[in-house]
């Protein structure tokens, strides 16, 4: 037991020495207090986390399954990322009432829109719980049974921390396992639409500028929390009240400059800083440029189709939106790995490393092999990567395919088996003609249609023949016109898998021997194949997985050890950090500066009536053109837009408060510069770059745009 104290102490040591970036567990802040401090924060670690008063992180929430938010006022409300909200103001959208392109701001509680299965979630309290985590595990135990005791251990860990309370808790492990923390949280389930800016404000720039610097986009929605009478969690109902704010920002109008410090609160997502130079090799060359190419064509397709049609552009618009996110950011991912020679530099690591390991015969006993072992693996996970994102990228990026797997599937299935009775029968066929019904309302043939041409062609021609089915060897360089010539059969010959309405009416009539027999048809023929090696390649992968987590969690171990004075911070794993940094702009390439802030003025250089991205809603020129910007300019009589910082930031930050050194909320994170998208592999502070909405344009927006006076008076402002 002194043991894994004496651990835990040396993890928490190394893992909290200073640094530039970082991600950090906010329980120990208390640490990095002093940098903060020389750096310009004001206040203390305690202001940021406390169990024993209310604080930072009582403003701070989960939004949904993926994104941060913050309380911006004493009655629930909350502001996170346009694009964090994005489906759910799209599931509200029709033609008549078309959210995503107007903008919607409710006038009083009484119009705010509920959202079904969207949660919030506060975190009430976290707690190192590695020592009670490794109880009773011994080094003599199997890994197998070291995971059963650890199971064992957690279960009633998570137990204990919620014995007779409403909150659940999770148990997360740090370095791969060598180090364990509970986390205690309050979820809310009632969660209503404020406002939201229309599409050419929120989502201004698109697809185009996602990643990019500098930026225009003003990315925020409104959402209010509510509970029942007793400020507790309840599902939505119309005796809810508001919720009672512990805590809430204060919103900044005094700006940024550049050096200012900026502290961001949020859930990162994933990060993978400990990663040897082989599997960041196979990220770059193997997986990365698959999935890059088979999104091109698939947002090619859609991009073509909504520009013809508004009616398709709301329909694809999150699709389109989600296919594009992870598109973009590989790509400037695999450009900074390649441009700041990362592989390079971890094999010099990696040699410096075996070298301290074969110094000391202690050491080369415990760690001599383990390099070895990781690359051995890597070997194995490379076709198995390969195999992985191909098909998932292509055979699953078509949407017909994905359904027709996932449900159509399932009720064939059901009708071959003597086993299963008519009634059982029925009620599948029942559960298909809903599923179908929900499928085809935002489902458009001609989009998929070019998806499944382009994506089987990609496939059949570049996958090595090697790591494609037997069965399918006979669809190598099979031309287009005949891929083609397969989806119009979809379309035209019973079951006619591509045609909404047919089909459904195939659904409704069809006899149990007619399901029984489209297992025959030829989609099914070529996709049964593929996904069966999909899921046995996935299984293998997974072990794989398992064997390197291992791996890496001796290596990481090895690296606390060898390296006792660097300043080691957890990957993220969507739990709550902080990360500090200041406002400051980059230079990404030879020639080129960038400032730190952007302003209105960008927004109209960048309009351009012909691209769906670059309209300007009329009433925002009308107020440009008037320079009507009321309390909200710079010094310079400039309306400030967004900035960037050096906060270390990913996925899962988007809509993190951004701080100012007292405390004021600034800014809204949401996005990070492309040059610096390999930040979730290596952190350069020379081009890693976090992007944020400037508070004083969504105020703009919400006073002299919406003219939300309801909004904007129940908010704190200085």
């Amino acid at each position: 037991m002194k043991k894994v104290f004496l651990l835990t102490f040396l993890l928490c040591l190394r893992m909290l020495s200073m640094a530039d970036e970082g991600m950090w567990i906010p329980l120990f802040l208390g640490y990095n207090e002093a940098e903060m401090q020389q750096m310009g924060f004001k206040l203390t670690a305690d202001d940021i986390y406390s169990v024993n008063h209310h604080s930072m992180k009582d403003a701070i929430v989960l939004f949904g399954g993926g994104c941060t938010g913050e309380l911006i006022s004493a009655d629930g409300l909350l502001i996170t990322n346009h694009h964090c909200g994005y489906s759910y103001v799209q599931s509200h959208s029709t033609l008549e009432h078309n959210y995503l392109h107007n903008g919607f701001w409710a006038k009083n509680h009484e119009e705010e829109i509920a959202n079904p299965g969207l949660t919030v979630t506060f975190l009430v309290r976290m707690e190192d719980v590695t020592a009670e985590v490794l109880m009773n595990v011994t080094p003599q135990m199997t890994e197998e049974e070291r995971s059963r005791q650890i199971e064992k251990n957690i279960a009633e860990i998570k137990k204990v921390a919620t014995q007779n309370t409403h909150y659940d808790a999770v148990v997360k492990p740090f370095f791969y396992g060598n180090q364990y923390f509970l986390f205690v949280n309050e979820t809310f389930r009632d969660v209503r639409l404020v406002g939201v800016p229309p599409e050419s404000i929120g989502k201004f720039g698109g697809d185009t500028d996602n990643w990019m610097w500098p930026r225009h986009t003003g990315d925020f929605s409104l959402y209010r929390i509510y509970t029942d009478k007793e400020g507790n969690p309840a599902d939505y109902s119309e005796d809810n009240v508001p919720l009672q704010s512990k805590q809430f920002f204060t919103l900044s109008t005094k700006g940024v400059n550049e050096g200012d410090f900026t502290l961001v609160f949020g859930y990162p997502g994933t990060t993978q800083q400990f990663l040897i130079s082989d599997a960041v090799d196979i990220i770059v060359n193997v997986q990365n440029p698959v999935a890059i190419h088979s999104r091109d064509l698939r947002l090619a397709a859609m991009k073509r189709q909504m520009e013809k049609s508004t009616e398709i552009r709301l329909m694809y618009s999150a699709k389109a939106n989600s296919i594009s996110n992870g598109w973009k950011k590989w790509i400037g991912e695999s450009k900074g790995i390649k441009e700041c020679n990362v592989i390079e530099k971890k094999r010099a690591e990696e040699m410096e490393f075996q070298k301290w390991v074969e110094e000391n015969e202690d050491r080369n006993a415990a760690y001599g092999q383990v390099l070895n072992d990781m690359r051995k693996s890597y070997q194995i996970y490379k076709d198995q990567v390969k195999t992985n994102t191909y098909i998932s990228e292509t055979f699953i990026g078509v949407e017909l395919i994905k359904f027709m797997y996932t449900n159509v599937l399932r009720v064939s299935k059901a009708a071959q088996n003597a086993q299963v009775t008519n009634e059982n029968f029925e009620d599948a066929r029942t559960k298909l003609l809903q599923q179908a019904e929900s499928f085809f309302k935002n489902y458009n043939a001609d989009i998929d249609g070019e998806c499944f041409v382009e994506l089987m062609n990609y496939y059949f021609t570049t996958q090595d023949a090697q790591l494609i089915p037997e069965a399918l060897q006979r669809y190598i360089n099979m031309p287009k016109s005949e891929w083609q010539a397969m989806f119009q059969r979809a379309q035209q010959k019973s079951p006619y898998f591509a045609r909404g309405e047919k089909f459904i009416q195939f659904v409704k009539n069809a006899k149990r021997k007619d399901f029984s027999k489209i297992l025959q048809n030829e989609l099914f023929q070529l996709l049964l194949p593929v996904f069966e090696q999909y899921f046995d390649n996935y299984d293998q992968l997974t072990l794989t997985r398992k064997q390197l987590d291992l791996d890496y969690r001796l290596y990481v171990k090895a690296l606390m050890e060898k390296n006792s004075n660097r300043h080691f911070y957890p990957d993220a794993n969507l739990t709550m950090r902080v990360t500090y940094g200041n406002v400051k702009g980059f230079s990404p390439s030879d020639g080129v500066d960038y400032v730190h802030y952007t302003t209105i003025e960008g927004i109209m250089q960048k309009e351009n009536p012909d691209i769906f991205d670059y309209k300007v809603d009329p009433k925002l020129k009308e107020l440009y053109l008037q320079k009507d910007y009321g309390n909200y300019a710079n010094e310079n009589g400039e309306l400030p837009v967004c900035f960037i910082a050096s906060n270390h930031t990913t996925g899962g930050n988007s809509g993190s408060p951004v701080i100012n050194a007292n405390g004021e909320l600034i800014g809204v994170n949401f996005d990070r510069v492309w040059e610096g998208t390999m930040s979730d592999i290596n952190y350069d502070v020379n081009r890693c770059r976090n992007i944020s909405l400037d508070v004083r344009y969504f105020l703009f927006i919400v006073d002299k745009f919406a003219n939300a006076q309801n909004i904007i008076k129940e908010l704190k402002i200085n």
